[in-house]
């Protein structure tokens, strides 16, 4: 139990700038086997998101209440994700072949398509959340939360299972948690982790759940041709994609736009 904790908190302290404690310690092989946390993490970067976003409703209207959460996401993961959405936005949008996708996501500045896609990505988030937050109950708008963040990184992982990491450079960020494809296992042990908070969201949950695994069936033969595998940045944008998919999937479901 010592051992599982301990990889949590190392898939925590990789993730989110949240606190962990000194014993916990850091290996390439301790990251590494720490994959199967990404939905625990992601549920609860959800949880604290959703927890300001209810507390945030008792004192302003929505479209605050939705901002505030959507802050405090992007400060609890340091725009971990959101970065490497941008950077994909950047290669994937200048680059026509494999290593000039590659040294453009390595490139630190920002251009038109990451501003472009990350505007959009953020308004689209906006919409979503506020039309949530208005037609779901306290506890299944918490559920929904949870449930997109847990899912989305179930998605990336997904993505780690089906191909290898191809970036050589030894400085890269995500290298040491890609040395190994993640086991069924710890598939198994990731999807139970992320399905559960779908449970409160009854039969609203299968198009959510759609809407993401959509994404992840659209990126995997997506980064095998154009990279023939995946790096950081990839898995960054697959987890914003995916969540993007389950909220829409759940707004769909319930008519929230009529």
């Amino acid at each position: 139990m010592r051992e599982e904790l301990r990889l949590f908190f190392t898939a925590l302290q990789f993730f989110t700038r949240l606190p962990v404690p000194a014993w916990v310690g850091w290996s390439p092989a301790q990251l590494n086997a720490s994959a199967r946390h990404f939905p625990t993490v992601g549920a609860l970067v959800g949880a604290l998101c959703g927890a300001v976003l209810l507390g945030a409703l008792q004192l302003w209207a929505a479209p605050v209440a939705v901002l505030l959460s959507m802050a405090a996401g992007v400060l609890l993961t340091g725009a971990f994700h959101e970065d490497g959405f941008a950077d994909s936005c950047d290669g994937f949008g200048g680059g026509f072949t494999r290593e000039r996708v590659l040294v453009i996501m390595k490139d630190s500045r920002v251009g038109s398509y990451a501003t472009i896609g990350v505007a959009l990505l953020l308004a689209l988030k906006y919409q979503l959340l506020l039309s949530l937050a208005a037609r779901l109950g306290a506890w299944t708008l918490l559920a929904a939360l949870v449930a997109s963040h847990a899912v989305s990184r179930l998605a990336a992982l997904g993505v780690m299972a089906r191909l290898d990491y191809v970036r050589d450079d030894d400085s890269a960020r995500s290298k040491p948690i890609a040395q190994t494809r993640p086991g069924a296992g710890a598939l198994v042990f990731a999807a139970c982790i992320a399905l559960l908070p779908c449970l409160p969201l009854g039969s609203e949950a299968l198009p959510a759940l759609l809407g993401a695994a959509l994404v992840w069936l659209a990126a995997v033969p997506y980064l095998r041709r154009r990279l023939g595998g995946y790096v950081g940045d990839a898995l960054g944008a697959t987890q914003q994609l995916a969540e993007i998919g389950f909220l829409l999937g759940l707004a769909a479901r319930g008519g929230a736009w009529s």
